[in-house]
């Protein structure tokens, strides 16, 4: 399975990201840049449908409240409607963990590319049209070491993170649910959540090399000109 990562994952990000430094003047942090518009147009049309799909999903919610008061006293025949009104309205609650699963190798084989890739003894692996620079400079704009943490990096990747979490989420819609707190425990999960998620970007992009900090804060600023695409176009 190593294996199989890194010829699937690890060399080929290895290889675009040293290729993108040589080619854009030697500067880290644009070869960054770059790396995370060419991830974002290669998943771009992965996220889209997913997004779509939440966008129908928090529409979708005061009808799933009213099924879910018609069935408060029998839970099967409750997700049996539920399940129901997703298949006639062709809409699904998983599909959107589908951009999160995809990215989350990407990210992991581009810390290791930033943890320990760049090293002299490691771009060996780079492929026979790739050349060595020989040695790879974690400076950007000459002030930003990428190979250290950075604290502002991590603060507004935390902050670009509540955005998109709060864009995501819908104004609870005032349908009552007699003798059932199912509503009010998924609001409370949602409200942990869009703390939850951004609290966990600054701790772990605090300890996190600024290059991968910095990657992130790009995919969510992204992410959120995406999902205000998406969004406009579903209204």
């Amino acid at each position: 399975m190593l294996a199989i990562f890194n010829e699937a994952l690890y060399r080929p990000i290895l290889n675009l990201t040293v290729g993108l430094y040589d080619l854009l003047f030697n500067d880290f942090g644009l070869a960054i840049l770059a790396l995370t518009v060419i991830v974002r147009l290669a998943i771009w049309p992965l996220t889209h449908r997913a997004l779509a799909n939440q966008k129908a999903m928090m529409d979708l919610q005061p009808k799933l409240k009213e099924v879910q008061n018609k069935h408060k006293d029998n839970k099967e025949e409750q997700a049996k409607a539920m399940m129901a009104l997703y298949a006639e309205h062709k809409v699904s609650p998983f599909s959107s963990c589908l951009p999160l699963l995809i990215q989350l190798p990407l990210f992991i084989a581009l810390y290791q590319v930033l943890s320990a890739g760049l090293k002299s003894e490691k771009l060996d692996m780079l492929y026979g049209f790739i050349s060595n620079p020989g040695h790879i400079s974690t400076m950007s704009l000459g002030f930003l070491d990428l190979s250290a943490p950075s604290i502002v990096l991590a603060v507004l990747a935390a902050a670009a993170q509540f955005v998109q979490a709060k864009m995501m989420q819908r104004k609870d819609v005032k349908v009552h649910v007699e003798g059932s707190k199912d509503e009010d425990t998924m609001a409370i999960m949602n409200k942990q959540m869009l703390y939850m998620m951004p609290a966990m970007t600054l701790f772990i992009g605090w300890k996190l090399p600024a290059g991968l900090t910095l990657y992130w804060l790009l995919t969510n600023l992204a992410m959120i000109a995406q999902q205000k695409l998406a969004f406009k176009k579903k209204e």
